[in-house]
């Protein structure tokens, strides 16, 4: 049936918590079958069991999406699992608050690996799965605002979510003739685990002298008023995944309230 996920297979990375949670709930919940990939194994498993109690069909992989070897090994186990990969959410990534003239080569290149070389590699190796199976395929790469403006305190970060925009990109050009279609979406402010990290940093590096200063600072800017929430994000998650969006392809979806209007 056009518009839904029934039955899909889809790989989302960095599904242990945050918005890769949300988005792998949100799926199974609409009867996807979803394999919730992430480097802490366990905290995967442990929100792969509260999704299938709830009635989903899940389940939950380690992967290390910097490495190729690793991300190899998570599709073949997902497709022995499963029989075939649909969707693949390249989500994992990981953020740092630094001042711009602090970050350094080694801050750069850990961000750079994960973020933005974890999702060629998930690209890759989720477009090869899904041209030797044929029937075409959907790759969903996570961006953010970050991907659409430079800010001083993230600039390493930015970069990365500038380098997804690219990749996404290129990628639904050079995969179009195969039916696979790209795309990635751009958070904005979201109350999950990372902000909390990002609000200690901030505090750390004498930006902010209380819990939430920074958030809240960061917010102002937000059209409609408030931070976002990851059932915010879910809407246009499944939506990417579902047969609806089947002639949407390059395309950067902003999902942040109204803070940056591209």
């Amino acid at each position: 049936m056009s518009g839904t996920v029934e039955g899909k297979v889809a790989i989302v990375t960095g599904a242990a918590r945050g918005i890769g949670a949300a988005i792998a709930s949100d799926l199974a919940s609409k009867g996807a079958r979803v394999v919730l990939a992430d480097l802490n194994a366990e905290a995967a498993q442990q929100t792969a069991a509260r999704i299938a109690a709830d009635g989903g069909d899940v389940l939950a992989l380690a992967v290390d999406v910097s490495s190729r070897v690793s991300t190899k090994s998570l599709i073949e186990q997902s497709v022995a699992h499963y029989g075939r990969l649909d969707v693949m959410f390249n989500n994992a990534g990981i953020s740092q608050t630094c001042p711009f003239l602090d970050v350094t080569e080694e801050d750069f290149d850990r961000i750079m690996k994960i973020n933005g070389l974890g999702v060629l590699i998930g690209t890759q190796e989720a477009a090869r799965q899904m041209i030797a199976q044929g029937g075409g395929g959907k790759i969903v790469n996570t961006a953010s605002i970050a991907g659409k403006q430079g800010y001083p305190l993230f600039a390493h970060y930015c970069a990365s979510k500038f380098a997804v925009v690219a990749i996404t990109q290129a990628a639904a050009r050079a995969l179009a003739e195969h039916k696979i279609t790209v795309n990635c979406f751009g958070p904005g402010v979201v109350a999950t685990e990372l902000w909390q990290q990002l609000d200690r940093e901030f505090i750390e590096h004498g930006l902010t002298e209380r819990p939430d200063q920074a958030i809240n600072e960061f917010s102002q800017s937000i059209l409609l008023g408030r931070v976002s929430v990851p059932k915010d994000i879910t809407g246009v998650t499944t939506f990417l995944a579902s047969d609806a969006s089947d002639y949407i392809t390059g395309q950067t979806v902003m999902i942040d309230g109204g803070m940056v209007l591209i």
